[in-house]
């Protein structure tokens, strides 16, 4: 039977129809290996092949910039970081115009745009978003010492807004309601020149997103917020359209991972958590005081940065907190001069007189550098220089005691957002019965640090400007009290 069996399959292997079925077969298996050899790539595969991370953004304090040290910037920061987790290169984009950004994406020029886009649905039709990760509110601008509009029927004067922003689709939306609304789409522009043209009274109002509003205000401190837009809104970033979702879905892994471990907090706290509070008055006069004081001072703050390598405007930002750049300045504790130094610290840097202002600067310029130098090498900037400034102002011994509590309550006492929310109960018994050196006044280094990170800012905002805006006080504040 067996033998019946294999003289039959020998007869089929020698037949024609035998030869065709194999043809046939070999031809399917070339065709679908060319088809799997065709497929394109997913979009990740892209990028990884490429090495390249290609990202639209735009020029401003809240999304991309030249600092002093390289790029940076809010966006910029969340998108090196998950270019790094991709092991990638990052290209940035910055259209010539905001209302580029989405049709550029939607065309697929870049892979993705982290912009501070706000989430619509309009422009949802367009793009498709990632995982929220910032709540703004949109808010109407005006100037102080003009008439302060209680809505958007009260307008009256010229309102310029971002073309192609989500508070254009708003605007549009609210014309139904106020028929009278006007306003003009500016296609050149970003948000904080367009802040700053308010601020100079070339036009009356914008709109711009509360994030905005607050690092600028220090800048320009005649702005006011009339009214909000809206209620809160949710930024994200935005993605084409496509049944690809290999990219986007290494975003959302990176989101749930920045949210669950604490970075997307401290990277918020990094850009953001020094501008929460707005002292009009203090800002206005510090304006006054880098105009009228800081040119007597400015060479020694800057040859004392170069000694000690710390950019000489953090060194006026500390003596600024520590003496409004008074040479014979003396606080309630008995310490004096520029930079506060007491006489136990004169004394251990060698120095002999705290009223004379090269021993005082050089001397605060040391006490900073050794501060910074007992942080922990695995702390990363800016951390390290914030805690540093706080061992500053409260002492290196309350400072560690301030990290030890933020490990006993599951923080992290390596980033300034946790340890910054331990310092004040360095002054409560329950807390500081545990510490090592006791009793401290932990709230005191939280707002120096703020203070100076603000200070700060705004000098290098002021420094690095072509031109300086014109300080004079305007005439509704008493100049005697503004020139204190």
């Amino acid at each position: 039977m067996a033998l019946a069996t294999d003289n039959l399959i020998m007869q089929f292997i020698n037949t024609g129809l035998y030869r065709m079925m194999c043809r046939l077969a070999l031809l399917s298996l070339a065709s679908l290996l060319l088809s799997a050899c065709n497929r394109p790539e997913s979009a990740l595969d892209q990028v990884l092949a490429a090495n390249e991370l290609v990202v639209i953004t735009r020029n401003s304090p809240t999304t991309f910039y030249q600092g002093t040290d390289g790029p940076t910037g809010f966006e910029y920061e969340m998108v090196k970081m998950f270019a790094d987790s991709l092991g990638v290169r990052l290209k940035i984009i910055t259209p010539d115009s905001f209302s580029d950004i989405l049709p550029a994406i939607a065309d697929g020029e870049a892979h993705l745009a982290a912009a501070g886009l706000t989430i619509t649905e309009e422009r949802k039709k367009l793009v498709r978003f990632g995982p929220s990760y910032q709540a703004i509110t949109p808010q109407l601008v005006y100037r102080v010492g003009t008439a302060k509009p209680d809505s958007l029927d009260d307008l009256n004067g010229s309102l310029e807004i971002v073309a192609g922003s989500s508070h254009e689709e708003t605007l549009k939306r609210l014309k139904n309601d106020h028929p009278g609304l006007t306003w003009k789409a500016n296609d050149t522009l970003e948000s904080e020149e367009l802040l700053h043209l308010v601020w100079e009274q070339v036009i009356d109002y914008t709109i711009a997103d509360s994030n905005e509003v607050k690092l600028n205000r220090r800048y320009y401190p005649e702005l006011r917020v009339a009214f909000d837009l809206t209620g809160p809104e949710q930024l994200g970033w935005a993605f084409p359209h496509g049944d690809d979702n290999s990219l986007f879905n290494k975003a959302r892994e990176f989101f749930n991972r920045i949210k669950s471990d604490g970075t997307l907090e401290q990277l918020k706290d990094r850009f953001y958590g020094h501008v929460q509070r707005f002292d009009y008055v203090g800002t206005r006069r510090y304006l006054r005081h880098i105009q009228q004081r800081l040119p007597e001072f400015q060479p020694l703050f800057e040859e004392a940065g170069q000694l000690v390598d710390i950019d000489w405007r953090l060194l006026a930002a500390i003596g600024y907190q520590e003496s409004h750049w008074k040479a014979d300045a003396r606080s309630l504790t008995g310490v004096r001069g520029i930079m506060m130094l007491t006489l136990d610290t004169m004394k251990h840097l060698g120095l002999s007189n705290r009223l004379k202002p090269k021993q005082s600067i050089y001397g605060g310029a040391r006490y900073i550098a050794m501060m910074r130098e007992k942080i922990p090498d695995r702390i990363p900037e800016p951390d390290r220089t914030w805690m540093a400034l706080a061992a500053y102002n409260i002492g290196f011994g309350h400072l560690e005691d301030a990290r030890r509590l933020t490990q006993m309550n599951d923080g992290d006492p390596d980033r300034w957002v946790d340890v910054k929310k331990n310092l004040p109960l360095l002054s409560q018994k329950k807390w500081y019965k545990k510490t090592r050196y006791g009793y401290a006044r932990g709230r005191e280094p939280v707002r120096y640090v703020a203070n100076i990170r603000s200070y700060f800012d705004v000098l290098r905002w002021y420094t690095e400007r072509d031109q300086a805006p014109d300080m004079e006080p305007p005439d509704y504040l008493d100049s005697d009290f503004l020139a204190l």
